[in-house]
């Protein structure tokens, strides 16, 4: 069943760049979800968005926004220079995060990240950052391994969803909750590559975050 969701534009203020973003709300909001996309990924992600729709359905609001502008995505897609600055892609995480505690519509809702590829290691360090503000994370396919210095300090509940035949991160992903100190659990999609393409496997990890979510945001 399809609902009616306020949509909205917005601009993000960070230290030296105005972010856009694109904010989603159903009825009776429950919960917030801030997208942290990674590897060249963008508010427009077609995955991510699939992920959002499902999470706007289950009552979260949602946060889809670009990490970098435009004139830094033009040369990332060149040098891939900003993909794998971690320490910029948290610190700009970290103000958007403080930014929708700030928006009239948003402000009392719990808030979680949904972090993918080098997005979800930007996820954590913020989550670290923000322990009082940031009650949930999830990384879908993502890096959490490049957030080694974050990972024992993250209070909030993670989720790390990684695809079965996307062997690399998976033990990468093994890696890094291994380091993890508070609560963290794997969730392997059986049959997933890296991007989740294969038939149904991305429709099984919205569901595995959207659970999650329902259990540790709201909860």
């Amino acid at each position: 069943m399809s609902i009616e969701v306020k949509e909205s534009d917005i601009q993000i203020p960070v230290a030296d760049a105005i972010l856009k973003g694109n904010l989603r709300i159903p009825p009776n909001a429950r919960g917030l979800v801030l997208f942290i996309h990674g590897s060249g990924s963008s508010r427009f992600s077609s995955r991510n968005r699939h992920v959002a729709e499902l999470l706007n359905q289950a009552g979260f609001a949602t946060l889809l926004f670009d990490l970098l502008t435009d004139d830094e995505n033009k040369i990332d897609l060149i040098t891939r220079q900003y993909r794998f600055d971690i320490e910029l892609l948290s610190q700009r995480s970290i103000a958007a995060v403080e930014y929708m505690k700030t928006s009239p519509d948003v402000s009392e809702l719990p808030l979680g990240l949904f972090g993918a590829s080098t997005g979800a290691a930007a996820a954590l360090f913020a989550a670290q950052a923000l322990p009082d503000l940031i009650s949930a994370v999830v990384s879908r396919g993502g890096r959490p391994d490049l957030a080694q210095a974050a990972l024992p300090y993250v209070q909030a509940p993670v989720l790390l969803i990684v695809g079965g035949h996307d062997y690399e991160v998976l033990e990468l992903n093994r890696m890094a909750q291994n380091l993890a100190a508070g609560e963290c659990e794997l969730t392997v999609i059986p049959g997933a590559t890296h991007l989740f393409e294969e038939a149904d496997t991305l429709d099984l990890a919205a569901d595995a975050a959207k659970e999650w979510f329902i259990h540790k945001l709201i909860a």
